[in-house]
Order: structure tokens, then C-alpha cells, then sequence
């Protein structure tokens, strides 16, 4: 049970149940690993939609990792279940961007996807209690311009391997940062 007027102890929960957000950035930067390597055997149009779509792949997968790391169910009295909800739902309002710069230009759906990923991280600095969403969120936006500008026609895969190096980079930083929370609270006897 979570007191609804203890914003600490919410926050807690939310960390506790998503193993600070780390199985969700396993599995996407697998799915778009996994993507990156089809940019080499299929046509472009081809994986360009996979690349929109892999998190068809990624969230079960990241649902299934988060129940195997998370030291527990959020509770269903947190009021900020609703809030973290629409936080994770935030990129799918932004799908039509990606169709848009599919339309345009296939080559441009993975430097619009980081664009998209790296604002949808940003709130979750605050959610998690740490500057590393904020680091996540501008190096892969960032970054991923970056290569765009650079490698213009080749960048597709390359900016979805930058995508998967830098979450798999943050990850267990992430998952770190939710266990020692998780121990300092003293809600969870160490053991996130």
C-alpha cells in the first residue's frame, strides 16, 4: 500500500517495480541492434518499417525482463501509475513524424526515432531521481543528428547501432542507480 500523499515513497515504488527503467532499454536496444544488421540484407523500405515498429518486439520483452528484475509489482494504489503510463505511451503520439519522414526519406526514420527516444527520456529524470535519463536522452537525440549530418545517406544503420550502444552503455548505470536507491530507502532490505 502506497500513501497517496508521500511522493517519496510513490517514486520508490514506480523505481522498485521498473528496475529503474533498465529492462526496457535491454530490449530496445536489442530490437534495434537487430535492425541495424537487417539494414545489410534487406531493402531499405523494408527495415525502415521494422526500425518504426520493432517496439512491437521490444516491450513485451521489456515487460518480461522487468518482472524478472524489479523487486516488485507497482502498487495498484500509486498515484503516480497513471502519470508513468503516459510517459511510456508519450512516443506513440510522435508516430506519425516517423511516418512522415519514412514518406519523405526512409534513410531519415532512425535519426527521427533518437529525436523522438530522446525527449521521451527526458521526464524520466525526474521520475527516476537521476541525471542519467538526462545524459540519455540528450546523447542519443544528439548524437544520432550528429552522425545523421555526417554520414547523411549511410547513417540508417549506424545510427541505430549509436542507439543500442548508448542504452546498453546506460543500462546497468540505470539498474545500478535503482538498487542503491532502493537500498538508501530502506524499503527494500538491499535487495532490489
Amino acid at each position: 500500500m502506497i500513501d497517496n500523499n508521500d511522493l517519496n515513497q510513490a517514486l520508490q515504488d514506480v523505481r522498485l517495480s521498473s528496475a529503474g527503467g533498465a529492462p526496457f532499454l535491454m530490449a530496445y536496444g536489442f530490437t534495434l541492434c537487430v535492425t541495424a544488421v537487417l539494414y545489410f540484407f534487406l531493402p531499405l523500405e523494408t527495415v525502415a518499417l521494422m526500425a518504426m515498429f520493432q517496439g512491437v518486439v521490444a516491450l513485451p520483452v521489456a515487460f518480461w525482463l522487468e518482472r524478472r528484475l524489479s523487486a516488485k509489482p507497482m502498487a495498484a494504489n500509486n498515484p503516480l501509475r497513471p502519470l508513468s503510463i503516459q510517459m511510456a505511451m508519450s512516443q506513440v503520439v510522435a508516430l506519425p513524424a516517423v511516418i512522415i519522414a519514412f514518406n519523405l526519406n526512409a534513410i531519415t526514420v532512425p535519426v527521427v526515432l533518437a529525436a523522438v527516444g530522446g525527449g521521451h527520456f527526458l521526464p524520466y529524470a525526474w521520475l527516476h531521481r537521476t541525471k542519467l535519463y538526462l545524459i540519455l536522452g540528450t546523447a542519443v537525440s544528439l548524437g544520432a543528428f550528429g552522425l545523421q549530418i555526417t554520414l547523411r545517406s549511410a547513417a540508417f544503420p549506424y545510427v541505430l547501432f549509436y542507439m543500442c550502444l548508448v542504452y546498453w552503455l546506460l543500462t546497468p548505470f540505470v539498474y545500478s542507480h535503482a538498487r542503491q536507491m532502493s537500498r538508501a530507502s530502506g524499503l527494500v532490505g538491499g535487495k532490489p
